[in-house]
């Protein structure tokens, strides 16, 4: 992505960013997203088109960096008091969220972007922080719930009809924990 590193945060640009991004998501919500367009958002954040094609470079560009903030967590993933009861609880979240046709148009803008693998680190990331909690348990890594959860999940929420379905979900996890 063609965003500057090394920002203040809470700084101007922050505002400017949040501004922006607050307008992407006010459009989405109001509009079709193929109707979208950097001079309506630049319109509704109170700055010019060439802010956002300076940041961003272009629109989908920008659609993936508001993906992106959206997929990153607000909280720890649920505190079950089990390994499987965690997993359970975190891949149904994510299952919910992600078939919506909100989460599908997120997990599009973020796989046509510059960084896809993001999306690995934050997942990685709660699941890594799920596995943690159960140090003395026989578990799988965090590479082997992204393959043999997560990948099937994300795959019958983009390619299939349907998503799966939660009994499924379940028996994937019970596979992967037996593993």
């Amino acid at each position: 992505m063609a965003i500057k590193e090394g920002l203040r945060p809470g700084g101007r640009s922050a505002r400017v960013q949040e501004s922006i991004h607050s307008a992407v998501r006010a459009l989405l919500e109001e509009q079709d997203r193929a109707s979208v367009t950097v001079p309506q958002i630049a319109a509704r954040a109170g700055v010019t088109p060439s802010t956002i094609y300076r940041r961003w470079g272009d629109l989908s560009v920008l659609l993936a960096d508001v993906a992106l903030a959206r997929m990153r967590p607000d909280s720890e993933p649920a505190n079950t008091g089990s390994l499987r009861g965690d997993v359970r609880a975190w891949a149904e979240q994510y299952l919910d969220e992600m078939s919506s046709e909100p989460g599908r148009n997120m997990m599009r803008d973020v796989q046509s972007s510059a960084t896809p693998g993001y999306c690995v680190t934050i997942i990685g990331g709660q699941l890594q922080t799920i596995l943690d909690r159960y140090p003395d348990q026989p578990k799988p890594n965090v590479d082997q719930l992204i393959n043999m959860v997560v990948a099937p999940t994300v795959f019958r929420i983009l390619f299939a009809a349907q998503a799966l379905e939660v009994e499924e979900l379940h028996r994937l996890i019970d596979i992967a924990l037996s593993q």
